[in-house]
């Protein structure tokens, strides 16, 4: 087992492992014991009451965080010629179509998001290999096919975030920096937990949210109170 540095164990002590804390409180300590010196992200993970085995309780879908997630978003604009101008004012880092096609066939993927069209995704699909494990292939459900390809771009640029249940009901998401202040990080959190709360399946019983745990990246996760949050 790896030992923890000076800085780790002086972290380590700020928790209490035995305690769940209020969500401001989390969000508070998460930047007291981040001790990387790169400006670390700040993640959430939530554990549903679902069985994402059924259809019916695949919970997926995308939230705006109010304050972004911090990271310089690289999205890929897949678009016919009358769309590239469009996209590449709204922010795209990179537009085009079948170049862009013949590059990520090639193995290039040096790209967060793509957006596209719904008039070319015939072509897009042909990528499913590539861009599926990747976690890059663009879908209706997170608005990244659409033909308001600028309102997309913008989006994704200033914070949109899509989500998905993995096969353990757990949800993972990044939610901003360490530098935020408490306050941003806590209400990037509700927003993302308000979305949540939004979209329980009608089939899933019992306790919907089954646990929370912020870290941000390399720290201890900090266990946080469900009761301590309005509206759910």
């Amino acid at each position: 087992m790896a030992k923890l540095t000076k800085n780790q164990k002086i972290a380590a002590e700020k928790i209490d492992s035995n305690k769940a804390y209020a969500l401001d409180e989390a969000s508070s300590l998460v930047k007291d014991i981040t001790t990387t010196k790169f400006d670390a992200s700040v993640d959430l993970d939530i554990r549903l009451g679902v069985d994402p085995r059924k259809a019916d309780q695949m919970v997926r879908g995308v939230v705006a965080l109010p304050h972004g997630t911090g990271k310089d978003i690289k999205v890929l604009a897949l678009v016919t010629p009358d769309k590239e101008q469009e996209a590449k004012d709204a922010g795209a880092d990179y537009v085009g179509l079948d170049d862009y096609i013949k590059k990520i066939e090639g193995g290039w993927t040096d790209i967060d998001v793509i957006v596209t069209m719904p008039t070319v995704m015939a072509k897009v699909g042909r990528l499913g290999k590539v861009l599926g494990p990747r976690g890059l292939m663009p879908n209706p459900k997170s608005g990244t096919v659409t033909l308001d390809v600028g309102k997309a771009v913008q989006e994704v640029k200033s914070g949109k975030i899509d989500f998905k249940v993995d096969k353990f009901g757990i949800i993972h998401a990044s939610i901003g920096k360490a530098s935020f202040s408490k306050e941003k990080i806590t209400e990037n959190a509700n927003e993302l937990i308000q979305t949540l709360a939004k979209l329980k399946p009608a089939s899933s019983k019992g306790t919907y949210f089954m646990s929370m745990t912020m870290s941000s990246t390399m720290s201890k996760g900090i266990s946080i109170d469900k009761n301590s949050i309005a509206g759910i």
